[in-house]
């Protein structure tokens, strides 16, 4: 440090040089981030930063400005009443259709002549260039309002959607027909009266000229517009980042909103829709006669499983919802028709879960002169083409909803023919590294699989009988493995009442359960056509039910009668739609898949049944 100053040349000798930092005095740090910048770059960044900063500034004084600005007469009226109180916006509604029948108007015309649906215009007027409008005019379309959107004095968009799709109608108080020759601020204000009562919602017909805006979107200039149907509800809004309405409650209770506010909802229909016509189209190909037969029944028969039952009060008899065809189908093979199918409900008395409905759709068919290894073939060409059919291969993939602790999964599941196969028994040995005792219907076995079920923990509710408990290792050991479609082969004749005894194992049967994504699928068999044997199994059933197993089969007598005429060698084969379509939709739920399915009564609390999910 200098002790004494000196003057700068060609300076004023008053003037002196800033005092250079003492040793002890530390020069102050640079910006963080800007530690080895020079001088420029500081500069330069600092420009950068005030610049930034004003631009945002400008931008909150503009949106200010928006929000300050008054909105459109018609633009503030909807939005209020989309903030209104459904109670209150559905009194101000009816209020509103009141006063439309007490001015002698007719709020619900009978009818609107349209000139096509929306996905054919779309089809049709798609090719129109940005800007241009089609030469044809009174175009009539229906539809219901999706979005209501001001635009402007004398201008509305909205958003009609029918049919799976979308098209924009461009409301414009020059265009309508009815306002010709008005004076502009009547006009203005007539337009507005009508634009007022369109609601979101409500189903409309309008009639214009196609075209396309400057921006290219596919709309219809209207030239007059009408309400339909008014929507007397304010339809559920979409939190913002959300593709339709998600809450499962009101999706499944109120299954219309559901398909008003999702199309993915009505995709899975259509392809539900498809399966079906697909298979019944396989089965018409291959010589199949579609039935029907009864729903109500004196005798629940054809399938293991407890039923409805009602009341005939004619006739002063209980009656049982069906629980399958099988019985009155094979009576027609007996009859002479030989190859036979019915598609239809069944009903069964037991839990709901995610694979589960009291009520549920099936197919079934009957072709005499076959066994179940040419069912087997027959349902490995009949799966894999419909999937090739409907998904453009033979892989499904499942994205399933993330749980409490583990991610969100992607299962593929494989249709290629052939299909895996499990013998059911022998599976069961190999998994388990143990030798079930012979005979199954033994004392010593039950005892057997009462011990097995212990030791690894499966739960089996009573009655313990030898059936129940192989059912319960099997879904446990055999049936977790069935990822892709999976055969499993080969029961028991005490688990197959119907089925025919197996030509080369004693004990077991000529049956199959086909198995995808761990769920049966399919359960087919040779039939039995020996009377006294059927006799004898329904006896055996009869057993079990007496022991408290109400899933037993009653004996049928009227069906043992029929089998005494002679049914021919026979294979018979059902399948579950529900449970394909959730395969085919990508879904986990049957409710997904069920127009309107089995709910718990709003208000039951949910541990009225604990069985019940």
């Amino acid at each position: 440090a200098l002790s004494n100053r000196a003057s700068l040349p060609g300076r004023s000798t008053g003037a002196t040089l800033s005092p250079l930092p003492m040793p002890d005095e530390p020069e102050a740090a640079a910006p963080a981030g800007e530690a080895g910048l020079s001088k420029n770059e500081q500069k330069r960044r600092a420009k950068q930063e005030a610049q930034a900063k004003a631009k945002a500034e400008k931008a909150a004084a503009k949106a200010a400005a928006d929000a300050a600005k008054p909105k459109p007469a018609a633009a503030a009226q909807e939005e209020e009443e989309e903030e209104q109180d459904p109670t209150k916006y559905f009194e101000n509604r009816l209020t509103f259709v009141n006063g439309v029948k007490e001015k002698g108007a007719n709020p619900y015309p009978h009818k609107f002549q349209t000139s096509m649906q929306l996905p054919d215009y779309v089809a049709k007027y798609e090719s129109i260039g940005s800007g241009e409008m089609s030469a044809d005019g009174g175009v009539g379309l229906a539809g219901r309002i999706a979005t209501k959107r001001a635009g402007g004095k004398g201008l509305v968009f909205f958003d009609v959607v029918g049919d799976g799709a979308k098209v924009q109608v461009f409301a414009s108080a020059d265009k309508f027909s009815d306002y010709a020759g008005l004076e502009k601020d009547e006009k203005a204000a007539r337009f507005s009266a009508l634009m007022s009562t369109l609601k979101r919602g409500d189903i409309v017909g309008v009639r214009g000229t196609p075209g396309k805006t400057k921006r290219g979107e596919l709309s219809l200039f209207p030239t007059e517009m009408l309400l339909l149907t008014p929507c007397l509800h304010m339809l559920p809004k979409v939190p913002p980042g959300s593709s339709g309405l998600a809450d499962k409650e009101t999706r499944y209770r109120q299954r219309y909103l559901d398909l008003i506010m999702n199309p993915t909802t009505r995709s899975t229909f259509i392809t539900r829709t498809r399966a079906i016509n697909f298979l019944r189209r396989f089965l018409d190909m291959h010589g199949f006669l579609e039935v029907e037969t009864p729903m109500m029944n004196a005798i629940p028969g054809g399938a293991t499983a407890r039923p409805f039952i009602t009341k005939h009060n004619d006739l002063n008899l209980d009656m049982y919802m069906r629980i399958a065809p099988e019985l009155y189908l094979k009576m027609l093979v007996v009859g002479g028709l030989d190859r036979v199918y019915e598609i239809g409900r069944l009903f069964r008395n037991e839990g709901m879960d995610l694979t589960h409905n009291p009520e549920f759709t099936t197919c079934e068919f009957y072709w005499a002169y076959a066994d179940y290894e040419d069912l087997i073939k027959f349902t490995e060409e009949l799966l894999s083409q419909m999937v090739l059919n409907i998904c453009g291969g033979y892989k499904v993939k499942l994205h399933l909803e993330a749980k409490l602790g583990e991610p969100a999964k992607e299962l593929e599941i494989d249709f290629t023919p052939p299909f895996r196969r499990i013998p059911m028994i022998s599976g069961l040995e190999e998994k388990l590294g143990v030798k079930i005792p012979l005979p199954l219907e033994s004392d010593e076995t039950n005892a057997f699989l009462k011990g097995l079920c212990a030791e690894h923990g499966v739960e089996c509710k009573p009655p313990l009988t030898t059936y129940r408990l192989l059912d319960k290792l099997v879904g446990e050991f055999l049936e977790s493995q069935c990822l892709h479609p999976t055969f499993i082969t080969d029961h028991p004749k005490i688990m197959s009442p119907l089925a025919k005894d197996h030509r080369s194992k004693p004990g077991l049967t000529e049956r199959f359960e086909l198995f995808a994504n761990y769920h049966e699928m399919c359960n087919a068999y040779t039939e039995l056509n020996d009377p006294v044997e059927q006799r004898a199994r329904f006896a055996a059933q009869a057993k079990d039910k007496a022991a408290g197993d109400d899933e037993a089969m009653f004996v049928d007598d009227g069906f043992i009668t029929a089998l005494e005429y002679g049914l021919p060698p026979t294979a018979g084969w059902g399948m579950g739609i529900d449970r394909l379509c959730m395969l085919l939709t990508d879904n986990e739920s049957i409710k997904e898949v069920l127009l309107f399915p089995a709910m718990r009564p709003v208000g039951m609390a949910a541990d009225f049944n604990p069985d019940c999910q």
